[in-house]
């Protein structure tokens, strides 16, 4: 007999942690009072119950303490999906230090940045991935990394390798010693995890044991997880949806992930069927990518109970089609930002495929006494002008502000980066554009970052985003802002037709015209292959990268 949504939360509030005494090393050993034969992590190889993680990150820890990490010391892990990723983030923790999330994609100048940017003293990178040798890589270009001895990072120690065809060789290498009496306290820093980067440089977000912890818990109770859920997803753990939404929030209900190395559209779904998951995560593309490969290939999905699809724009029309391929009651929706920890906003069970589609859903119902400051929510929202910072009414249109036990530290040895987002009474500026409706849920209307001015008016790109993805013809747009030598700038567009469509650009621009102002129509419109949009390693469309192809693509007709 399936639990209704206010038993499967009363469940979890029977269980939520002690925040004042909690930190994650101390949540693991209490998952594994209640969950020690459970499974934690499953993959086609091998299946690691909570026992065995606990047990793997206590060796793991007596080996980082024996090359002298401690308090506060900060260990970069370049990891992809691997069992041991998650063993090793518990380890760090263990020995009260800070875990250094980093993007398996960078590339090698970005690699050097983060982990100069975070003052690592200790990298564990995986030998290879893909066509990649990240061990030669760092070598190359950050020689003597392994034994420290690398005068371009003086605070860097040394570095491990790890190579899935050879686990063993990697735990031989630890050294074993006594662990330190555990001195970590909820409000220290447990993760450094970097911005995506779809706008710029990344920055190092500070997140604390508490910021994590909360949002794992209030996360699990807003969705109303089942006990046992098994989330598949091929996220990485270095991203907050990955790392939070899937490991921690489902540790609340003793349940487990089948975290993929890489997505595969084809893996995830055998791997829905043979592993019985019943949460599927996932951003709009991988969403699309799925629903296309189950039209050409059947699967066993009877298992799958909810699909949360998030951190990017989505098509109006996705979201009853995922209801339609995947068969689940359950559909989410959500909102966060790193700055923030994770999910702030989510939709509930229950919710209509109109709100989910519409909306991202309202402010995360935290479950638990101590914040009643919120009403009982996760944290508080207001909306400013973005220009002058002023306060908006209820329900206006503005820049985004939160407040509460979710704001992260800060960024990492930026003080006036903090400065200029986390304001002085409490409030983060988010820099997403929005209102809240009258029942409670938010619409999102863009990015400041993003906003643009074409004929001296501002232009939301996400507007003209969902209503040209409303298009049969095109699954996805993305619009930004270019220069313009007779406006300053004006707006462009990148478009990924439908599957057998030929839509021209003329075709798009004529069936735009009668339903918006002039000043918003695009100068330019570009197809491009959804395989060649450039993403982040969580999916997510980096506009910044399709901002510089629209001017190669601009000189290239010049010349």
């Amino acid at each position: 007999m399936h639990k209704t949504v206010s038993q499967r939360r009363q469940a979890i509030a029977n269980r939520h942690p002690e925040w004042e005494e909690m930190c994650l090393n101390k949540y693991l050993e209490r998952s594994l009072l209640h969950f020690s034969d459970e499974p934690l992590v499953i993959t086609d190889e091998v299946s690691l119950d909570y026992k065995s993680i606990f047990s793997q990150s206590e060796r793991l820890a007596k080996g980082l303490t024996g090359f002298g990490i401690s308090q506060g010391d900060r260990v970069g892990l370049l990891m992809a999906n691997y069992p041991v990723t998650v063993s090793l983030l518990f380890a760090i923790w263990r020995v009260g230090a800070v875990a250094v999330a980093i993007n398996t994609l960078y590339n090698v100048s970005e690699l050097e940045h983060v982990v100069r940017e975070s003052g690592c003293n200790l990298i564990i990178s995986m030998a290879k991935f893909g066509s990649r040798r990240f061990d030669t890589e760092l070598d190359s270009h950050m020689p003597g990394w392994r034994d420290g001895d690398c005068a371009s990072f003086p605070e860097l120690r040394g570095g491990m390798v790890y190579d899935a065809d050879n686990p063993d060789k990697f735990f031989s290498a630890m050294p074993s010693t006594e662990l330190p009496t555990q001195i970590t306290s909820p409000h220290d820093p447990a993760v450094i995890m970097f911005t995506s980067g779809t706008t710029g440089a990344p920055k190092g977000v500070i997140q604390t044991h508490d910021n994590l912890l909360r949002a794992a818990y209030a996360g699990a109770y807003h969705q109303a997880f089942e006990t046992g859920r098994r989330g598949v997803f091929s996220l990485p753990l270095y991203h907050g949806f990955g790392l939070v939404v899937g490991l921690l929030s489902g540790m609340i209900v003793g349940g487990s992930i089948v975290p993929l190395l890489r997505f595969n559209a084809d893996n995830i779904l055998s791997a829905i069927e043979k592993h019985r998951a019943t949460y599927l995560m996932g951003v709009p593309t991988m969403t699309i990518a799925m629903m296309e490969q189950a039209k050409i290939k059947s699967y066993d999905l009877s298992s799958l109970t909810a699909v949360h699809s998030a951190a990017a724009p989505t098509p109006k029309w996705v979201w009853r089609e995922i209801q339609d391929t995947f068969g689940c009651d359950e559909i989410f929706t959500s909102y966060g930002q790193t700055e923030a920890t994770a999910t702030i906003i989510c939709t509930q069970p229950g919710d209509s495929i109109d709100l989910v589609s519409e909306t991202q859903g309202c402010i995360v119902q935290a479950g638990v006494a101590g914040i009643a400051e919120q009403n009982g929510r996760i944290c508080e929202f207001k909306t400013i002008d973005p220009q002058t910072g002023s306060d908006l009414p209820y329900g206006s249109s503005g820049e985004l502000c939160t407040r509460g036990p979710m704001n992260s530290l800060g960024y990492f040895r930026r003080p006036e980066e903090t400065s200029k987002v986390f304001l002085a009474d409490g409030w983060l500026r988010t820099g997403d554009l929005g209102h809240f409706l009258e029942n409670g849920y938010l619409f999102l209307t863009g990015r400041s970052k993003d906003l643009y001015k074409s004929k001296g008016e501002l232009v939301s790109p996400k507007e003209l985003e969902q209503l040209v993805t409303s298009h049969p013809s095109i699954v996805q747009a993305f619009f930004i802002g270019m220069p313009d030598n007779r406006w300053g700038e004006c707006g462009c567009a990148w478009m990924v037709r439908a599957e057998g469509s030929d839509i021209s650009e003329e075709e798009v621009l004529n069936w735009l015209k009668p339903q918006i102002s002039r000043y918003k129509l695009p100068r330019d419109i570009w197809f491009i292959s959804e395989k060649d949009l450039p993403k982040t390693g969580t999916g997510k469309v980096q506009k910044n990268i399709l901002k510089e192809m629209a001017l190669s693509q601009i000189e290239q007709v010049k010349s």
